[in-house]
């Protein structure tokens, strides 16, 4: 969105992107992952969240995509979720409701009073989850809010951040670098062409500018 492209909630679009070595956020990721899944046989589910901001709220109905996945062997259902940069590293079981351990932290899902699950980390609420199946359009919605609105965390910082094979994170915010590791975190300013380079080489991400912050939508 801050070079000014479009993004398509089209499963196949998805999926170019992917493989043009780009990223993006949760309804792309997932929405991309899911066709993958779906290939490989898997029975994927698309399950619409609303993540809890640091105020205590939840956001917006269709805040967030993530996947329920039946393996072919009956066992499962898995909580996949690789949009959230906060989520675990490996999948969770959704009917499980004891604490479940992952690189990223101790994590448990519990049901709600209104029928959803909240999905926790470290004794902290990530986000609530609906349970049931959404098609890739519902999700239209949460994708122009996010994309457009000066509330969204997307229209008020630029960051790209994946996992590290150390089990670490890798990430761009603006022009900061940040690592972090078995050895700490560690942080950088980039000036100039150093951006673009760290997009190519920490993210496979070849571009021809430097991404920069877009002006959102005035609210209201």
């Amino acid at each position: 969105m801050h070079l000014g492209e479009d993004v398509v909630l089209d499963g196949r679009a998805l999926v170019d992107k992917v493989l043009r070595g780009r990223g993006g956020f949760c309804y792309e990721l997932n929405g991309a992952f899911a066709q993958l899944l779906t290939a490989l046989g898997y029975r994927v589910s698309l399950l619409a969240g609303r993540v809890k901001g640091p105020d205590g709220t939840f956001g917006i109905p269709f805040d967030h995509l993530a996947l329920g996945v039946q393996t072919a062997d009956g066992s499962g259902p898995f909580l996949v979720d690789i949009g959230f940069g906060r989520n675990s590293h490996y999948p969770l079981r959704l009917t499980e409701r004891g604490d479940q351990q992952d690189g990223a932290g101790v994590f448990r899902i519990a049901g709600t009073e209104g029928g959803d699950l909240d999905v926790i980390k470290d004794g902290e609420v990530q986000y609530r989850l609906e349970q049931r199946p959404r098609e890739l359009a519902d999700f239209e919605s949460g994708s122009w809010w996010h994309r457009t609105s000066p509330k969204s965390p997307f229209t008020q910082s630029l960051i790209c951040s994946r996992l590290t094979p150390a089990g670490g994170r890798v990430t761009l915010s603006g022009r900061t670098l940040v690592t972090t590791g078995p050895d700490g975190r560690t942080e950088r300013t980039l000036a100039g062409a150093e951006v673009l380079t760290a997009y190519r080489e920490h993210f496979g991400m070849a571009l021809d500018r430097v991404p920069e912050l877009r002006e959102a939508a005035p609210a209201g």
